[in-house]
C-alpha cells in the first residue's frame, strides 16, 4: 500500500483520490443494485484513511455517510462487513441519530451469529450506545467476556474498558466475568476438541452448528491476550480499593517463585508488575511481600517480564544494595545479549540506577565498556553515561577519548545526554577540567542544532561558575564561538556572561574586541546585548583608559539603525556622566518581580482614576537575580536525571512563585463583581491555610486578601462525599474580642458536589481604621443544606436538612500584610538610618536551636531572608537579615535579628527594625512579641 501511495503522490492523483468532496460524491455506490463489495470496500477504506489523517466531516456529511454505510449490513461479503464496522466506529462520534443502528449491530452479537462478525459488532456497539443503555446490553457483554473465543472475549473486555468512565456502576458488576477471563488456564480450553463431534463446539454455546454452517475454522490462540485485557479491566474497577488490588496481585503473582501464576501473557505479567510497583509506592508496608513476587518474576522465561521486574526493583524508593543484587545480575546478562532491544533496555535502566547506586552498578563496568563500540549508538550512549557515573578519576581521560570517537555518529538528542553527563563529571572531578573543557570546545565547533549547542554552552557556563581555574580559558572558547554563532539566543546569553565575568578577569581588555565585533556584524538583538556588555567593562572602574575607550565605542553606537541599540547606548552614556547611577543601573543585584510588576500594571491600566497619577512602583517587591534565574531555570538533564527512563513518573512542575500566586489571585478576585469597587489587592496569602484534616468529609482552607480599606477571606471548600450535594454553602466568622473589622457580606456557594469541588466562599470585612494593621482571631463554622443524590437519576432530593460543621480558627496576622522583597541589606540599612528605628529584646527559652529560631521568625513575619542568613553557620551566635514591603503604603521595612543560643536559656533575640513608616515597625515588633 505504501508503494501505491508513493506512486500516487508522484503522479498527482493522491490528492484527488483522497479528497473529501470526491469521497462524498462517490458514496452513491452504497445505493447501487447489486452492491459491488470491491467498490464499497475501497470507498470505506478512503473514508477511514481521511479520518485517520485528521480530515473532519461536518455533522450532515458524517450522518449521510454513516447511514449510507449501514445499508451494507445485509451483504454476505465478510471483508466488506468488517470494513463497515470500522467505518461506523469512526463516524459515530460525529454523525447524528447513530443509536438507530443498535438493533442491526445486536443481531451480529448473538451467540448463533458468525464468529468473524461478533468482535467487530461488540466494538462498534460500545461507540454507538448511550451510557444509559449499558444496562440493557449487560447480558450480551457478560456472555462475550467469558466466551471461549479469545477475539470475542478481548473485544468485550476492551469495550468495557471504554464504557467504564460513562457507566461505572454497570461495568463494576462485570468483575466476576473479568476474573474468570483472567484465570483461563490454557489455549486449548478456548476451543472445543475436534474429536468431540457436534456435542461441544468451539463457541461453547451448546452446539457447533455455527462453525458447521459457516465453514469457519478458528485457529487456536497462544497469545492469551484476553488475560492482558481482563487484568486491565479488573484494575480499573478496583483501583480505588488498595486492599483489593494488593490481594489481586498476590493471587495472580504465583508465589515467591512466580511459577504458580495463571497468567500466560507476558504483557499481562508486565502490567501486574507495574501495579505492584504502584502499590509499593502508595503503601511501603507491603514492600517485602511485593519484593518477593518481583524477585520471582526475575526468573520468568520471558525477557520482557525479567526486564520489567528488574526495572521496578531498581526504581524502588530506599532500595538497598542487597535487594538490587539479583536485578543487576539479570540486567548484566542482557548486556551481552545479541538483541539490541535488550541491551538498550538494560543500559538505560542501569544508567538511571547509577545516579543513586553507582557502586552497585560498577559490577557491570566491564560489560558496559564492551558496549561503547556497539554498532547501535543508542546503546553505546547509555553505556558511556553509565560509565561516567560509576567510573573513577583515573578512567576519565580514557572515556573522553572513546566518546570523541563516535560523537559524529549519533543524533543530537544523544549528544545532549553525553554533554550533560560530562558536565556532571566536571563538577564531580574538577581536577580533570582541562580535558573536559577541550572536549566541549571541540564539539562546540561541530555541526549541530540549537539544543545540542545550548547544552554545550550550559556545560561551559557551569564550569565557569563552579571551577575558578578554568574561567579564563572557558571565556576564551565562548568568545571564539560567538564569532560564528548562528543562534541569537546563545549569542545574547554569552554576551551577558562576558559582561558579568569579563570585568573581573585578569586581562579584561582582550574580550572587548570580540564584543565590539558583534556590534558591527550581528543583528539588532545581539547588538543591543553587546552594547550592554561593553558598558559593564567601562563602568566597573577597572581603569580610566579602558573607561574612555568604551565611551568612544558607545558613542559610535548612537548612530545605529535600531532604536533599542541607540537607547541602550544613550542610557549607559548618561550613567558615565552621573556616577551615582552606576549602582542601580549596572551593579544592582535585584530586579522587580515580573509577575508582581505585570499585575500592578494591569491594575493601573484598568482603573481610569489612577491614570491621572504616575505609577507607584515602591510597592512592587524585588527578587534577587539568583531567584529570577531559578524561576526561569531550564528543564534539562542533571546528574540526578541523566538516563532516567521515560516510563518513570514525570517530574512534577515547580510550584508557582509567590509573585505568580499573587498575580493569579488578583486575576481571580477581579472576576468577582461584588469586589470590583475594592481596588487593587495589596497582598494575598502565598499558601492556603488548612482549617480541617485532609481525611475529613468536608475540607476547608483559607486565603486572606488585603485591600486598602477591606479584608476578604477566601474559603476553599471541598465535598468528598460522592452521593451528597451541599447547597447554600457559607462560612460564619466570629471575631474574638474587638477586631476593628465590620462584616460586609458573604458570597456563598449555591451548589457543591464532589465533582465540582473545590468551591469558593468569600467573606468580606471593612477595616474601620485602614491605616492600622489589625491582628485578630476568628471562629469559623461551615453552614450548608445537605441533600442526598438519587442514584438512578443523579438528581438531588427536593428536601434536605440544614447542618453545620466546626472548623479550626483562622488568624489575621502580621505576615498577611507583609510581602517579601529583596534588597542589598548593608547599603539599604545604612540608607534608612535616619528613618524610623526600633530595637527590642526577646527571650525564647523553648527554641532548641538558632535554625529553629530563624525559621520561626521568617514564618511569623513572611519576610525575605537575605545573604543566606536563614542558615546559621554557628550554633551559638547568629545574625538574621530580613526585608519586606508592608502593603497599603506602609513602605519598606528591614529587620536585623541578633541571636544567641545556650542550652540553659534557649535563644535570646535582639530585634532591630528600620522602616519608612512607624506603623510598619510597630507591626513587626508586635508580631514577634505576640
Amino acid at each position: 500500500m505504501s508503494f501505491a501511495l508513493k506512486k500516487d503522490d508522484e503522479n498527482g492523483l493522491s490528492t484527488y483520490y483522497n479528497n473529501k468532496t470526491t469521497v462524498i460524491q462517490e458514496a452513491r455506490v452504497f445505493n447501487e443494485s447489486p452492491i459491488s463489495p470491491r467498490k464499497c470496500r475501497a470507498l470505506l477504506t478512503r473514508i477511514v484513511y481521511l479520518l485517520y489523517v485528521g480530515e473532519s466531516f461536518n455533522t450532515q456529511e458524517a450522518t449521510t455517510l454513516f447511514f449510507g454505510t449501514t445499508k451494507l449490513f445485509q451483504h454476505k461479503d465478510s471483508a466488506l462487513r468488517q470494513m463497515v464496522y470500522l467505518a461506523i466506529k469512526e463516524l459515530a462520534e460525529t454523525a447524528e441519530d447513530v443509536i438507530m443502528v443498535t438493533s442491526s449491530i445486536m443481531k451480529d452479537m448473538q451467540p448463533n451469529s458468525e464468529v468473524i462478525y461478533r468482535p467487530n459488532a461488540i466494538r462498534a456497539l460500545c461507540r454507538i450506545i448511550d451510557p444509559s443503555m449499558a444496562q440493557g446490553v449487560e447480558r450480551f457483554f457478560k456472555a462475550a467476556i467469558v466466551d471461549k473465543n479469545p477475539s470475542i472475549s478481548s473485544a468485550a473486555l476492551v469495550s468495557a474498558y471504554h464504557l467504564f468512565p460513562h457507566a461505572k456502576d454497570v461495568v463494576k458488576r462485570w468483575v466476576n466475568e473479568a476474573q474468570e477471563a483472567v484465570n483461563s488456564k490454557s489455549s486449548s480450553s478456548f476451543f472445543g476438541s475436534s474429536s468431540s463431534g457436534g456435542s461441544g463446539g468451539y463457541l461453547g454455546w451448546g452446539s457447533s452448528s455455527s462453525s458447521a454452517n459457516t465453514g469457519y475454522q478458528p485457529i487456536p490462540s497462544t497469545s492469551y491476550i484476553a488475560q492482558y485485557h481482563s487484568l486491565g479491566l479488573l484494575y480499573l474497577i478496583r483501583q480505588q480499593d488498595r486492599m483489593a488490588v494488593t490481594k489481586m496481585i498476590q493471587q495472580l503473582g504465583g508465589g515467591r517463585s512466580g511459577a504458580g501464576t495463571t497468567l500466560r501473557n507476558p504483557m499481562a505479567l508486565c502490567m501486574l508488575i507495574r501495579y505492584a510497583a504502584k502499590v509499593i509506592e502508595e503503601d511501603p508496608n507491603v514492600q517485602k511481600q511485593m519484593l518477593d513476587l518481583l524477585e520471582g518474576w526475575l526468573r520468568h522465561k520471558s525477557d520482557m517480564v525479567n526486564l520489567e521486574a528488574a526495572r521496578v526493583i531498581c526504581e524502588m524508593k530506599n532500595v538497598t544494595p542487597q535487594q538490587l543484587t539479583r536485578s543487576i545480575a539479570v540486567l548484566q546478562l542482557f548486556l551481552s545479549s545479541p538483541k539490541s532491544t535488550l541491551k538498550f533496555a538494560a543500559t538505560r535502566t542501569l544508567a538511571a540506577l547509577a545516579v543513586s547506586h553507582p557502586s552497585s552498578v560498577a559490577a557491570c563496568n566491564i560489560d558496559l565498556e564492551n558496549l561503547i563500540s556497539d554498532p547501535n549508538r543508542s546503546v553505546a550512549t547509555y553505556a558511556i553515561t553509565t560509565l561516567l557515573k560509576t567510573g573513577n578519576e583515573a578512567s576519565v581521560d580514557r572515556l573522553m577519548k572513546q566518546i570523541s570517537g563516535f560523537m559524529s555518529e549519533i543524533s543530537d538528542e544523544f549528544k545532549v545526554i553525553i554533554v550533560d553527563a560530562i558536565r556532571s563529571l566536571c563538577l564531580k572531578f574538577p581536577g580533570k577540567h582541562e580535558s573536559m573543557l577541550a572536549f566541549l570546545s571541540g564539539v562546540l565547533r561541530d555541526e549541530g542544532g540549537y539544543d545540542f549547542k545550548r547544552a554545550v554552552v550550559e556545560a561551559i557556563f557551569d564550569m565557569i561558575k563552579f571551577i575558578a581555574d578554568c574561567k579564563e580559558q572557558a571565556l576564551s572558547h565562548l568568545c571564539e564561538f560567538i564569532e560564528d554563532c548562528e543562534f541569537t539566543k546563545l549569542s545574547v546569553r554569552i554576551l551577558h556572561l562576558l559582561g558579568a565575568e569579563g570585568p573581573k578577569a585578569p586581562h579584561p581588555t582582550k574580550y572587548i574586541r570580540f564584543i565590539y565585533n558583534r556590534v558591527v556584524l550581528e543583528n539588532a538583538t545581539v547588538r543591543a546585548a553587546a552594547v550592554a556588555a561593553l558598558a559593564k567593562f567601562g563602568l566597573n572602574n577597572i581603569e580610566a583608559k579602558l573607561g574612555k575607550s568604551v565611551n568612544v565605542l558607545l558613542n559610535r553606537c548612537l548612530d545605529d539603525v535600531d532604536d533599542e541599540v541607540r537607547d541602550r547606548a544613550a542610557l549607559y552614556l548618561k550613567v558615565y556622566d552621573a556616577p551615582p547611577l552606576v549602582e542601580p543601573y549596572v551593579k544592582e543585584e535585584s530586579i522587580y518581580s515580573l509577575s508582581a510588576l505585570e499585575s500592578k500594571l494591569v491594575s493601573y491600566l484598568s482603573e481610569p482614576e489612577l491614570l491621572d497619577e504616575p505609577l507607584d512602583i515602591s510597592s512592587i517587591p524585588k527578587i534577587s537575580k539568583a531567584q529570577a534565574a531559578k524561576e526561569s531555570a531550564r528543564t534539562s538533564y542533571t546528574l540526578e536525571t541523566i538516563g532516567v527512563p521515560s516510563t518513570s513518573k514525570a517530574a512534577t512542575p515547580p510550584p508557582p512563585s509567590a509573585a505568580e500566586t499573587q498575580s493569579n489571585y488578583a486575576q481571580q478576585l477581579a472576576e468577582v463583581p461584588e469586589l470590583a469597587s475594592y481596588g487593587p489587592v495589596l497582598s494575598s496569602s502565598v499558601k492556603p491555610s488548612p482549617l480541617t484534616e485532609s481525611e475529613t468529609e468536608y475540607q476547608v482552607s483559607v486565603v486572606k486578601h488585603i485591600f486598602k480599606e477591606h479584608i476578604v477571606f477566601q474559603f476553599n471548600v471541598s465535598n468528598t462525599i460522592p452521593d451528597t450535594v451541599l447547597e447554600q454553602v457559607s462560612v460564619i466568622m466570629q471575631p474574638q474580642g474587638e477586631a476593628g473589622l465590620t462584616e460586609d457580606f458573604i458570597i456563598p456557594i449555591p451548589t457543591l458536589t464532589a465533582a465540582t469541588s473545590p468551591g469558593i466562599v468569600y467573606v468580606s470585612f471593612t477595616r474601620e481604621t485602614p491605616e492600622e494593621y489589625v491582628q485578630a482571631s476568628f471562629q469559623c463554622i461551615l453552614k450548608f443544606v445537605s441533600k442526598e443524590l438519587d442514584p438512578s437519576t443523579g438528581e438531588p432530593e427536593e428536601e434536605g436538612y440544614e447542618d453545620e460543621y466546626q472548623v479550626e480558627e483562622t488568624e489575621l496576622a502580621a505576615a498577611d500584610y507583609i510581602v517579601p522583597s529583596y534588597v542589598t541589606f548593608a547599603s539599604e540599612w545604612d540608607r534608612m538610618r535616619g528613618g524610623v528605628s526600633v530595637t527590642e529584646t526577646f527571650s525564647l527559652p523553648a527554641m532548641e536551636s538558632l535554625k529553629a529560631a530563624c525559621n520561626s521568625v521568617i514564618e511569623i513575619l513572611n519576610m525575605q531572608p537575605l545573604g543566606g542568613t536563614e542558615d546559621p553557620q554557628s550554633p551559638t551566635v547568629h545574625t538574621l537579615q530580613l526585608s519586606g514591603l508592608v502593603g497599603g503604603g506602609g513602605g519598606k521595612v528591614l529587620v536585623r535579628c541578633r541571636m544567641t543560643h545556650s542550652k540553659a536559656q534557649g535563644v535570646t533575640l535582639e530585634v532591630g527594625v528600620r522602616a519608612e513608616q512607624q506603623p510598619a515597625a510597630d507591626l513587626v515588633i508586635s508580631a514577634i512579641g505576640g
